[in-house]
């Protein structure tokens, strides 16, 4: 990829769930573990470099693969073993690693720092969305969900292929920075995944003090840091009341109805 000109790539942001409940002593495992597990993934999926490269992201990685790599093997083989290689991990570890995976296709331009554009932001985002970590909670024997932009979903997912089980994916729109976008979840070994009911608050991790009350929007935003940037998601609230008139007080000597609110 030349530096300053846009090429297509596949995006595939990694991101470690709960990483912030770590000590400093725990979290050089997590990491190795995670670069483990992904690594390997990539080797058994014959995807190397110079076809992939990689950012370190702390808690996560980032990787971006060219045009040359068949965006099935990604959805399918590389997810798979993934799978795989998290649950033999997990096996031998005292400690859970339970990871969210972004992935988008789309252009990327790279420069002297790395890579960068909307494609990567999307990516990025998606697996960082409250409702992805919100299918985690929800699904607490599993260690991987996977979430997929709908481009993705309708270009690679739908016509299906080795290892890509279209019916295993369930959709949920969430808000982005950029707006909302419809978003395809899987979690590796469920029918469907465990998705929140529209407008339900986001489970919080274990360990982890509950989410705040919705503000008066009616929309719960989460910010968190990739690198020097920053991605905001949150789940819009279903259903607002506002303007409905107080049933008026009751007296003293009346009851209340069964239909009066409290």
């Amino acid at each position: 990829m030349m530096e300053g000109e846009a090429e297509y790539g596949f995006i595939v942001n990694l991101d470690a769930q709960g990483s912030g409940l770590l000590s400093d002593s725990e979290k050089p495992d997590m990491r190795a573990r995670l670069y483990e597990v992904s690594g390997r993934a990539f080797e058994q999926a014959g995807i190397r470099a110079p076809r992939l490269y990689q950012e370190d992201r702390g808690d996560g990685i980032l990787s971006i693969l060219t045009s040359t790599v068949p965006p099935k093997r990604v959805v399918g083989e590389w997810l798979e073993y993934l799978h795989q290689n998290l649950r033999e991990s997990n096996d031998r570890a005292k400690a859970r690693l339970r990871l969210r995976v972004g992935m988008h296709i789309g252009p990327v331009t790279a420069d002297t720092h790395g890579r960068s554009g909307r494609a990567v932001d999307l990516a990025c985002r998606l697996g960082d969305c409250a409702t992805a970590k919100a299918v985690l909670e929800l699904a607490p024997q599993a260690a991987l969900v996977a979430v997929v932009s709908d481009r993705l979903y309708e270009e690679v997912v739908r016509p299906g292929g080795r290892w890509v089980e279209p019916e295993q994916y369930g959709c949920r729109e969430v808000q982005l920075k950029e707006g909302p976008q419809t978003a395809w979840f899987m979690v590796p070994g469920l029918p469907q995944p465990p998705l929140p009911e529209p407008g339900a608050p986001s489970p919080s991790p274990a360990g982890s003090p509950p989410e705040p009350a919705a503000p008066a929007s009616g929309r719960v935003v989460n910010q968190h840091v990739y690198g020097d940037g920053q991605a905001i998601s949150g789940e819009q609230i279903g259903t607002i009341n506002i303007g409905r008139s107080p049933s008026p007080p009751s007296s003293p000597s009346s009851s209340s109805s069964p239909g009066s609110e409290r």
